[in-house]
């Protein structure tokens, strides 16, 4: 039998045993969109199919970092918080969550989780704390909230008797309805205090359903649940906090910064395809 693939950017042999690498994941899918090395060539053949049914498959991703850095930058600035719970991290892309949180609060603390190998491995070598905050690493599945609430990582990083803020950034959407992703949200949420705050952002059909169900009819292929949803019900995930302004929005709606206004690289909502908001837990 053949070795397996090695991804473009070169990796210590005991970093690249049991990665997973003859299924797409999404977090492999993601980093190539956005250009990255660390992802294979069912990562790359799912996303260039992606791209043949949706041509705007490039434009969310780098959306959806830009509407990271401005929730994370919001969140520690205006909200007042200082913990971080990133669900779904996905490969280190700079700034990450904690570089813009500890660039606001050094002493920021921030737990990342995903459930790609070759993430954690990333995470533990390039995700470093400011020396005033801390970082620590889950190796766990958003579905499988049991194991991220009573990981020891989490329970050493966050006091959740303080204000947490659960970041579920472009994650629910590849968590089907069977696998009643409202309920996860709820579950993370009754284990945060008042105060705490939910940050997501999400794919939808809203705008151009026949191109997305095309791309979610590839992820399936390929094994990998994708489920674009309505505005309607992405709100759903907000039930029950206060959303803060502007709402669930088209990501380039939410906040955007002034210098992007009017800008050459302006996009419309019909190529983000992604909403995004923040909601605080009374």
């Amino acid at each position: 039998m053949s070795e397996p693939e090695q991804p473009h950017r070169e990796h210590p042999p005991e970093q690249v045993r049991d990665l997973g690498t003859d299924r797409p994941h999404p977090a492999r899918v993601y980093d190539y969109l956005l250009g990255g090395k660390d992802n294979y060539a069912p990562d790359r053949k799912a996303a260039e199919e992606g791209m043949r049914a949706n041509p705007n498959s490039l434009i969310p991703p780098r959306e959806n970092r830009s509407f990271l850095r401005r929730a994370v930058h919001y969140l520690a600035a205006e909200a007042g918080i200082r913990q971080f719970l990133d669900i779904g991290t996905g490969l280190p892309t700079s700034p990450n969550v904690h570089e813009v949180a500890q660039a606001v609060a050094p002493d920021a603390r921030i737990v990342y989780v995903d459930n790609d190998p070759i993430v954690l491995t990333h995470a533990r070598a390039l995700l470093t704390s400011s020396p005033a905050g801390r970082t620590k690493y889950i190796d766990a599945d958003l579905r499988d909230v049991d194991a991220i609430l009573d990981s020891p990582e989490l329970r050493e990083t966050l006091d959740l008797n303080q204000p947490v803020a659960l970041l579920l950034i472009a994650i629910l959407h590849f968590i089907g309805d069977d696998d009643d992703p409202a309920g996860i949200v709820g579950r993370l949420l009754d284990a945060l205090p008042p105060g705490s705050h939910l940050a997501l952002s999400h794919l939808t059909g809203d705008y151009d359903p026949g191109a997305w169900a095309g791309v979610a009819a590839v992820y399936r292929k390929s094994g990998v649940t994708m489920q674009v949803r309505s505005k309607p019900e992405i709100e759903r995930f907000f039930h029950g906090l206060e959303l803060v302004e502007p709402g669930v929005q088209s990501l380039p709606r939410w906040r955007p910064e002034p210098v992007s206004v009017g800008s050459a690289d302006a996009v419309t909502d019909a190529q983000v395809s992604v909403y995004g908001g923040i909601a605080r837990k009374h």
